[in-house]
């Protein structure tokens, strides 16, 4: 490769990744726009990050999540 090659990948390396970040950032502020209509309807935006967080989770981890928080509230008596 030449040195001409070797930079025009890198930048095009370079304009793709600043490019996603861009879409991303994007996205973020489209989320964010979201709860602030939900908490705008009444909706506790807590809980929707808890629930959104906990649909993403595999099943047997959630399980396994589940089980030690009761075990856990049981100890504290709760």
């Amino acid at each position: 490769m030449t040195d001409t090659t070797t930079g025009a990948e890198l930048r095009a390396f370079v304009e793709i990744f600043e490019q996603l970040a861009e879409e991303k950032r994007q996205i973020v502020d489209q989320q964010k726009e979201v709860l602030i209509e939900a908490k705008g309807r009444g909706y506790d935006v807590t809980i929707l990050r808890e629930i959104i967080k906990r649909r993403a989770m595999d099943p047997e981890d959630l399980a396994e999540r589940d089980a030690v928080l009761e075990m856990y509230q049981a100890a504290l008596g709760m």
